[in-house]
C-alpha cells in the first residue's frame, strides 16, 4: 500500500521555510534606502529598458533582470538565436493535479534564469479559465480557483527556491483578451472574492511570491495599476504580501493615482509615469517622499532576495539551489503526465484501442500536418524559442520497432499563414542604417526576425533605417512555391534575381500586440526546380508604431511553402494510408492564430478541415486513435466515431517523445482535465467576452465552469476532473470529519498506476436557514496515489475552513466591505474521479 501527500500537505512542509522568511533585510534595505537622493529614488520605480531595472552602484545595487517565463525563460533578447527549454503549457501542468510536479518544473526554470541572468519571472497566470474563448487560456491553469492556486503555489516555491523572484500575475480580472486595455469588469464582491482573487489569496499564503502583477483592465471602475482598495486594501492589508507590484507593460497610466494605488514599478522604460514625473510630482507637493519611499523598500528587498544588492546574503543559499536538472527530461515527464485520456473503447470487440501494442503492428498511419509541425506553444508573450522540437511523427518513428512502416499524410493543414522559411533556407539578417552602412550582422535559424526591448548590439529603433534577411534557398521538390511576407512597413522580396513582391504590409489586429505579432501577410509564387540554389533576399523597412511608450519592438518573416497538391487530394491520400495501416494516429491543433496573447477565440472549432480529415479517416480504419494538440477546448464532432481521443495540450518541446511514450504504453497518460470541455460552444455557460459600451459584466456571478454546467440541462463532452487511464480503479472507503478526509483506493487493474483522488463539497438540505445559494458541488481537495497491480493507496486530504465559508457581503471588516462566513449545516463529502464521477459519500456536519 501506498500513502499520498496531497497537495495541502505539501504546502504546508515548506510553508515556514518559504524564501524570503529566512533573512531579515530591514536594517540593510533602511540603510540602503537613506543613501538614496529622490531622483534615484523615482528612477528605480522605472524600467530602464524593456526589461530592466537600473543600477545604483553607491549602494551595490545590481541591474534587476526580469523575463516572461511561464513555459520557459525567454531572457531579456526576443531571439531564436538564445534557445530555451520549452516546457508545456500551463492547462498541461494543471491537468497533472501534481503540485509537487510544478514546484520541480519552477526548479527548472529557475535553472534557466540563471543562465540567462534573469532574476525575476513575469510568471506564472493564474487567471481563470471564465470562458472558453479566452485567447489567453492556454496560459492559464484552470477553470476552478483551488486547483489554479495549488499547481500555481507549487510552481511559484519551486522557482524561488531556485532563488529567482515570480511575479504573479494579472492582478485581478484578466480573464479575456478583447479591450483588455480599457475594458471595466464589473465583478460582484461574493465572485470577486470566492473565484478570481481566491488563487491569488492561495498563492500569498501558501508561496509567498515576491512579486505580483497588476493587470490592464479596470474592476468595478478602477484601473488595476491604480485600484488602491484591492492593492493596498486586500493584497498588502487582509493578505500581507509584502513583495513588489509591478504593472503589466504600458498599463501604467497616471503618475499620482499609481502610486497611491500601490504601484511599485512601472514598466517598460525608460519612458513612463514614473521616473523624472514622479520626481516632479514630489517637489510639487501632489505626492510625499515617503510615499515613495515605501515602494523603493519592496524594490531593494527584491534586489535584496535575488541577489542583487552587495552585501547581504540572498534568500536562497547558492549551495542549497537545485541544479543540474535535465531540462528534456522535465520537460518529457510533463507531457506524458499531463496527456488527458478522454475516450478508449475497445476495437472490433478486441481490446483497447490504447495503449498501442509496437509487437502486434506492421504499419501505423500518422496523419495531419500537426503530426510532421506539432504545435508546442501558444502564441504571445509566453512565446521561447526551443533549441529542439520532438514531433509526433518524430516520435513515433523513434520509439517503434524497425520493421513497423510509418507512413505519413499531412490530411489537412490547421494553419492560415504559411511556416517561416527553415528547411532548404540559408539566412542572415543584416541591420542597416539609413545611409545603408551595415550595423550589424547575424545569422538567422528560420525566416522569423523578432525583436523587443533589445537589438543586436550598434542597432538602436532610432538608428535602424532597415533590416535584409539575405541567403539561399535549396529547393527540395520541383514546383511552384509559395512564399509569404509580413511585417508592418515596407517589404521587398527578391527570389533567384526576381522581385516577386515590393510594396506595404499592415497591422494585423487592434490590440497593440496582436498588431504587432500578426501582421497582415502577402503571399508570391514562383516556380523552382529541385537541387537548385536560388538567392534569397527580404528587406524590411519598419513603418509602424511601437508596441507602447518606450516598448520598441521589430517583427517581419519571410514564410515558404512547398508545392501541395489541392485539399482535396491531400485529404484522399490521407485515407488510403489509413486503410492500410494497422492503426492511424491523427494529430488535429490548433495554432497561435487562434490561440494568442492580444485576442480571445471566435469559435471552438477546429481551423481548417481537420474535423473531415478525422471523420474520413475513421471511416477508413476502425482502430483510429486522434491526438488533440490544443491548449484549451475545441469541439470535436467526431469523438464518437472513433475509440479513442487523447489530450496533449500544447505539450512543449519533447512532444513528440512524450506521446511515444503514452501511445505505445511505457506510460499511462496520467492527466485529468483543468477545465469542463463543451460540446459545442453554444452549450458553454459563459461566452461573452465583449465589453458593451467599455463594460463586461460578469453577470454569471459564481458560476462558472462546472459549478455553471452542473445548473445547465446539457451535458458537456467531457467533465472537469475527467480522464481515464490504463488500469481500473475501485474505490474502498471513504472516512470524514469536518478538517479531514481519508480515502483508499485499489488499483484493479494489471499494471500500475497513478490516480488523481478528488474531493468535493455538497451542501444538502440541512444547510443552515439562511445559507447563501451555492452551486450543486465545488472541489475541496485532491491528492495524487500510486499503486501497482492489485495495491491499495490511502490519501489524507484535509478541508481547510474556507471550503466551507462564503463571502458575506454584510459582515463588516475588509477593505470593500464584507468578510467570510462558514455556513454551518450538514455537507455531502464526495470522493471522485470527475465531478460528475463521484463514487464514495459521507455526511458530515460543520457548526
Amino acid at each position: 500500500m501506498t500513502d499520498a501527500q496531497p497537495h495541502d500537505l505539501a504546502d504546508a512542509d515548506t510553508h515556514h521555510r518559504a524564501p524570503g522568511g529566512v533573512h531579515d533585510y530591514t536594517a540593510v534595505v533602511e540603510r540602503a534606502l537613506a543613501a538614496l537622493d529622490l531622483d534615484t529614488k523615482a528612477r528605480l520605480l522605472s524600467g530602464q529598458d524593456t526589461w530592466t531595472l537600473p543600477a545604483v552602484p553607491a549602494i551595490g545595487l545590481r541591474s534587476l533582470v526580469m523575463s516572461d517565463g511561464p513555459v520557459g525563460v525567454r531572457g531579456p533578447d526576443w531571439d531564436a538565436e538564445d534557445p530555451s527549454v520549452a516546457l508545456p503549457s500551463p492547462t498541461a501542468l494543471a491537468a497533472t493535479w501534481d503540485p509537487a510536479l510544478a514546484r520541480r518544473a519552477g526548479h527548472l526554470l529557475a535553472q534557466e534564469a540563471r543562465r540567462k541572468g534573469v532574476h525575476v519571472l513575469l510568471a506564472p497566470t493564474v487567471n481563470l479559465h471564465r470562458s472558453p474563448l479566452g485567447g489567453r487560456h492556454f496560459e492559464c491553469y484552470a477553470e476552478d480557483p483551488l486547483l489554479t492556486g495549488v499547481i500555481g503555489a507549487g510552481y511559484v516555491r519551486g522557482v524561488q527556491e531556485g532563488g529567482v523572484g515570480t511575479t504573479v500575475k494579472h492582478f485581478v480580472g484578466n480573464d479575456a483578451e478583447t479591450d483588455r486595455f480599457t475594458v471595466d469588469n464589473r465583478i460582484a464582491p461574493r465572485p470577486l472574492r470566492e473565484l478570481y482573487l481566491a488563487p491569488f489569496e492561495h498563492l500569498v499564503e501558501h508561496a509567498r511570491p515576491w512579486g505580483v502583477m497588476t493587470a490592464y483592465n479596470r474592476v468595478n471602475g478602477l484601473t488595476m495599476t491604480e485600484h488602491r482598495a484591492l492593492v493596498q486594501g486586500v493584497l498588502r492589508g487582509e493578505w500581507g504580501f509584502d513583495g513588489v507590484n509591478v504593472s503589466d507593460w504600458t498599463a501604467a497610466r497616471d503618475t499620482v493615482r499609481a502610486l497611491r494605488g500601490g504601484l511599485d514599478v512601472a514598466m517598460p522604460g525608460p519612458r513612463t509615469v514614473y521616473g523624472a514625473p514622479l520626481a516632479e510630482v514630489v517637489r510639487a507637493g501632489e505626492v510625499a517622499e515617503l510615499e515613495v519611499d515605501d515602494a523603493v523598500r519592496r524594490v531593494l528587498l527584491l534586489a535584496a532576495r535575488t541577489g542583487c544588492l552587495e552585501g547581504v546574503p540572498a534568500a536562497v543559499d547558492p549551495a542549497a539551489v537545485p541544479q543540474g536538472i535535465d531540462g528534456r527530461a522535465v520537460a518529457r515527464e510533463i507531457a506524458r503526465r499531463a496527456c488527458v485520456l478522454l475516450r478508449n473503447e475497445p476495437v472490433d470487440g478486441g481490446r483497447r484501442a490504447l495503449p498501442v501494442d509496437p509487437t502486434a503492428v506492421r504499419k501505423v498511419a500518422v496523419i495531419g500536418a500537426a503530426a510532421r509541425d506539432a504545435r508546442v506553444l501558444g502564441g504571445g508573450s509566453a512565446t521561447v524559442f526551443p533549441g529542439t522540437v520532438t514531433s509526433p511523427l518524430e516520435g513515433l518513428r523513434a520509439a517503434l520497432p524497425d520493421d513497423v512502416e510509418v507512413a505519413f499524410a499531412a490530411g489537412a493543414e490547421p494553419r492560415t499563414r504559411l511556416p517561416h522559411a527553415r528547411e532548404g533556407f540559408t539566412l542572415r539578417a543584416r541591420y542597416l542604417a539609413a545611409d545603408g552602412h551595415v550595423l550589424a550582422e547575424e545569422p538567422q535559424s528560420d525566416g522569423r526576425v523578432r525583436l523587443m526591448g533589445r537589438f543586436p548590439g550598434g542597432v538602436t529603433r532610432q538608428n535602424l533605417g532597415a533590416v535584409e534577411l539575405t541567403g539561399s534557398f535549396t529547393p527540395r521538390h520541383t514546383g511552384g512555391h509559395t512564399f509569404a511576407v509580413s511585417g508592418t512597413g515596407e517589404l521587398r522580396l527578391t527570389v533567384g534575381g526576381a522581385v516577386l513582391f515590393d510594396g506595404r504590409c499592415a497591422p494585423g489586429g487592434s490590440d497593440p500586440f496582436e498588431a504587432f505579432l500578426r501582421p497582415v501577410e502577402q503571399r508570391v509564387t514562383a516556380q523552382l526546380t529541385a537541387g537548385g540554389s536560388v538567392a534569397v533576399s527580404l528587406r524590411f523597412v519598419p513603418g509602424g508604431p511601437d508596441l507602447g511608450d518606450g516598448l520598441a519592438g521589430l517583427n517581419f518573416a519571410l514564410g515558404h511553402g512547398e508545392p501541395r497538391p489541392d485539399a482535396d487530394a491531400e485529404i484522399e491520400e490521407a485515407v488510403r494510408a489509413a486503410a492500410g495501416a494497422d492503426v492511424a494516429v491523427v494529430v488535429v491543433a490548433t495554432t497561435d492564430e487562434v490561440e494568442s496573447e492580444g485576442f480571445d477565440r471566435a469559435d471552438l472549432r477546429l481551423p481548417g478541415r481537420q474535423d473531415e480529415l478525422v471523420t474520413r479517416v475513421a471511416a477508413a480504419n476502425p482502430h483510429t486513435v486522434v491526438v488533440v494538440n490544443s491548449g484549451s477546448p475545441v469541439e470535436l464532432p467526431w469523438r464518437t466515431r472513433v475509440p479513442a481521443v487523447l489530450l496533449s495540450w500544447f505539450p512543449g518541446q519533447e512532444a513528440g517523445a512524450a506521446l511515444a511514450d503514452v501511445l505505445l504504453g511505457a506510460h499511462e497518460p496520467g492527466g485529468r482535465l483543468p477545465t469542463t470541455w463543451p460540446a459545442r460552444l453554444a452549450d458553454a455557460p459563459v461566452t461573452d467576452v465583449t465589453p458593451a459600451g467599455g463594460q463586461l459584466a460578469y453577470s454569471e456571478g459564481v458560476y462558472i465552469g462546472y459549478r455553471a454546467w452542473q445548473r445547465s440541462a446539457t451535458a458537456p463532452a467531457y467533465p472537469f476532473g475527467h480522464g481515464l487511464g490504463y488500469t481500473d480503479w475501485e474505490y474502498e472507503s471513504l472516512d470524514t470529519t469536518p478538517d479531514s478526509v481519508r480515502v483508499r483506493v485499489r488499483n484493479a487493474g494489471d499494471r500500475p498506476g497513478r490516480e488523481v483522488v478528488q474531493i468535493y463539497l455538497a451542501p444538502t438540505a440541512d444547510a443552515a436557514p439562511d445559507a447563501p445559494e451555492r452551486p450543486a458541488r465545488w472541489l475541496a481537495g485532491f491528492a495524487v496515489v500510486e499503486a501497482g497491480p492489485g495495491e491499495s493507496a490511502e490519501a489524507e486530504i484535509p478541508l481547510p475552513d474556507r471550503a466551507f465559508a462564503v463571502w458575506d457581503e454584510e459582515q463588516g471588516g475588509a477593505a470593500e466591505g464584507g468578510g467570510w462566513r462558514r455556513v454551518k449545516g450538514v455537507y455531502r463529502v464526495e470522493a471522485a474521479r470527475s465531478v460528475e464521477d463521484r463514487r464514495l459519500a459521507a455526511e458530515v456536519t460543520v457548526g
